[in-house]
């Protein structure tokens, strides 16, 4: 095997399938890239038990300035191959692989030899059905994944709260995550009509990785499905992952349907006076801020406290408060985390009592995308 090829065009791709490399895995083989040189191009494949990528780097785009002089595969030890090509020092590089899976990696003066693996040996991923897929806008969707993975859980005492809960139905794409303390629930009506049904659970790990690789010039996302794999194709580039086993809890039991006090809020606004009276309770051992409300005056008090080192208190002014008077406490890394989810929205947040979960909508969108909080007991 032998191609030359841009080198930042290679760096960039490099990058993305590295996203599945780990030097940390049981299949030795997987610590490696892959790389198939073709008529059709450069295929590149990187895996790990979680999720597998493959990107194709076609031959007959001028951007990439690729030649194929002889066809082949090698699978290199991906750590290293990474760091010597993003310190080659021409803007060109040659890969030759010769006998005994010895590979050569020129640049300029400078030249790697390197071992590498029978490619043979690589596993294959796996197939997946095209019959049931669904196409999303890729802003759409890094926009949903975004939304909602904050809310996984991180503990793997209950896997299946590690996942985002994707369900598709009459046309309805519903994403909903959860750790027990905080929900996250988004909604999407598709653009075009589907007959796709599915009920999965897709690692919020996966997502997350995933979400760093749509760009702005992904204009949409497919996914397809099989029994335990999902698969996002955007573009050139292939995204496996595994899905979670289990059945995801019911949460729509969760979401209160009536509230007591309402309150309305610009999200940013809130935002910036929670992070600063997070700069106090972070200070504290339970990290607590707590919010007094009082709609026959209009007022809204933001309070945090640290033995240590003192407390704050602010007057917030709402766009809106109605309702019955109120005294809360929540987790402001959890709250935080929910406002940046609205971006520049104006949202409303709901309570029913002191001890029951709460709820934050878009004033504009109340029934599409919902966040809710469990509040903090502090008596």
């Amino acid at each position: 095997m032998k191609f030359t090829i841009n080198r930042a065009a290679f760096i960039k791709e490099l990058n993305n399938v590295s996203r599945a490399i780990s030097s940390k895995t049981t299949i030795p083989i997987l610590s490696g890239l892959k790389i198939v040189a073709s008529d059709a191009g450069l295929l590149l494949t990187g895996s790990n038990a979680d999720i597998s990528i493959e990107t194709l780097i076609r031959a007959d785009d001028p951007d990439i300035g690729l030649n194929i002089d002889e066809p082949g595969a090698i699978v290199l030890t991906a750590r290293f191959f990474s760091e010597i090509v993003k310190r080659l020092p021409e803007k060109e590089m040659t890969v030759t692989v010769k006998d005994g899976f010895q590979t050569e990696i020129t640049s300029g003066a400078a030249a790697f030899n390197i071992n590498g693996q029978d490619a043979n040996n690589y596993p294959h991923l796996p197939e997946i059905d095209a019959a049931d897929s669904v196409v999303l806008s890729g802003a759409v969707f890094r926009e949903l994944i975004g939304q909602t993975v904050i809310a996984v859980s991180n503990q793997e005492s209950r896997p299946i709260l590690t996942g985002v809960h994707f369900v598709l139905a009459d046309n309805q794409f519903l994403a909903v995550a959860t750790d027990s303390h905080r929900l996250s629930q988004r909604q999407i009506a598709l653009p075009t009509p589907s007959d796709a049904t599915f009920d999965v659970i897709i690692p919020g790990k996966s997502l997350t990785e995933l979400s760093r690789m749509i760009g702005d010039d992904d204009a949409d996302v497919k996914m397809q499905f099989s029994e335990n794999q999902v698969l996002f194709l955007l573009g050139d580039t292939s995204f496996y992952s595994r899905l979670l086993e289990g059945n995801y809890p019911d949460t729509s039991r969760l979401i209160p349907k009536d509230a007591s006090t309402t309150v309305e809020f610009e999200a940013p606004e809130l935002l910036a006076a929670v992070e600063r009276a997070s700069l106090l309770s972070h200070e504290s051992r339970n990290n607590v801020v707590k919010l007094t409300l009082t709609p026959a005056d209009n007022q809204v008090t933001i309070f945090s406290n640290s033995p240590d080192v003192g407390n704050v208190e602010e007057e917030l002014v709402p766009k809106a408060l109605d309702g019955d008077d109120l005294e809360i406490s929540f987790n402001p890394d959890y709250m935080k985390d929910a406002l940046h989810s609205f971006g520049q929205s104006t949202i409303r947040v709901a309570f029913t009592s002191a001890l029951r979960p709460f709820t934050l909508v878009p004033t504009e969108d109340t029934s599409n995308f919902i966040q809710l909080i469990t509040p903090v007991r502090t008596f």
